[in-house]
C-alpha cells in the first residue's frame, strides 16, 4: 500500500483494539493496513520495522491517515539518553511510547516527553515470562509481585500507565486508578493459539479485568481474512462498553 493510499484509509474501529505490525518490512506492513482498512484505528510499531529503519517513516504515515500510533520501542537506558530520545519521539504525533518500568528510566522520558501528548507507559514483566524465568534472571518474587512494585514506581515518576498482562490488569486498575492507562499485551481469543504468551487471557476478560487496551496479534496478523478477525474480536470487547 503507497502512502498516499494509506493516507486515505477510514477509521472506524474499537478504540481499545490495538493491533501490532510485527512484519519484516515496512511493505508487509503497508500491505497489512490496507487488509484491515476501517476494522481497525490503532497500530503498535515495534523493534522489528524500527532496526528496519523505516518505522518512524510508517508512523508518519499512520497518523496521516487519522490512525493512533503506539511506539512499542521499550526505551532503556541512561537517563539522560532516555530524556533526549523522549523528547525527539514528543514531536511525531504518536499516542504511545513504552519504557523500561525503572524508576530513572521513567522519570526521564515523562521529562522528555514535556507537554506533549505522548503518553509514557512503563513497561512491568513481559508477558513471555513466567515466575521460573524471573528466578532464573536473579529477582526473587513473583511476576506479580513484581509488577505491583513497577506500578507503584510508574505512578511515582509519572507515567501515563503500564504495559502489564491480563492477569495483573485489575491489580493495575486498582493501583493507577480510573484514567490510568492499562494495556495488556499477551491477549489471544478462545478461537487462536497462545503462541509464545505465557499468562494470557481472551479480549474480554483482560477489559472486565481493567485493561484501557488490548493487543492483539497474530489471531489477526496471522488470519486468512485479518479484517474479520479484528472484527470478530472487536465484537468479542463489545462486552465492556466503551
Amino acid at each position: 500500500m503507497a502512502a498516499a493510499a494509506l493516507a486515505q484509509a477510514p477509521t472506524r474501529a474499537d478504540p481499545r483494539l490495538i493491533v501490532p505490525l510485527d512484519l519484516p518490512s515496512v511493505a508487509e506492513a503497508r500491505a497489512m493496513v490496507e487488509a484491515l482498512g476501517d476494522a481497525v484505528g490503532f497500530y503498535k510499531v515495534g523493534l522489528e520495522l524500527f532496526a528496519g529503519g523505516e518505522g518512524m517513516t510508517l508512523a508518519r504515515e499512520l497518523k496521516g491517515a487519522g490512525k493512533q500510533v503506539f511506539l512499542d520501542w521499550k526505551l532503556h537506558d541512561i537517563g539522560t539518553t532516555v530524556q533526549r530520545a523522549a523528547a525527539v519521539l514528543a514531536g511525531s504525533g504518536c499516542d504511545f511510547l513504552t519504557v523500561h518500568g525503572e524508576p530513572q528510566v521513567m522519570a526521564s522520558a515523562v521529562r522528555g516527553r514535556g507537554a506533549s501528548g505522548l503518553k509514557i507507559l512503563a513497561v512491568t514483566v513481559l508477558t513471555s515470562l513466567t515466575d521460573a524465568d524471573l528466578v532464573e534472571t536473579g529477582y526473587h518474587e513473583t511476576a506479580r509481585a513484581l509488577v505491583e512494585r513497577r506500578i507503584h514506581q510508574a505512578i511515582a515518576a509519572g507515567c501515563d500507565g503500564v504495559i502489564a498482562s491480563p492477569h495483573e490488569a485489575a491489580l493495575a486498575r486498582a493501583l493507577g486508578g480510573k484514567d490510568f492507562l492499562v494495556v495488556t499485551p499477551g491477549v489471544r481469543p478462545d478461537w487462536s493459539a497462545r503462541n509464545d504468551q505465557a499468562r494470557a487471557a481472551t479480549p474480554l476478560d483482560a477489559l472486565r479485568a481493567g485493561a484501557s487496551h488490548i493487543v492483539c496479534g497474530r489471531p489477526i496478523t496471522g488470519a486468512n481474512d485479518p479484517a474479520a478477525a479484528a472484527r470478530r474480536v472487536a465484537a468479542e470487547m463489545g462486552g465492556v462498553p466503551l
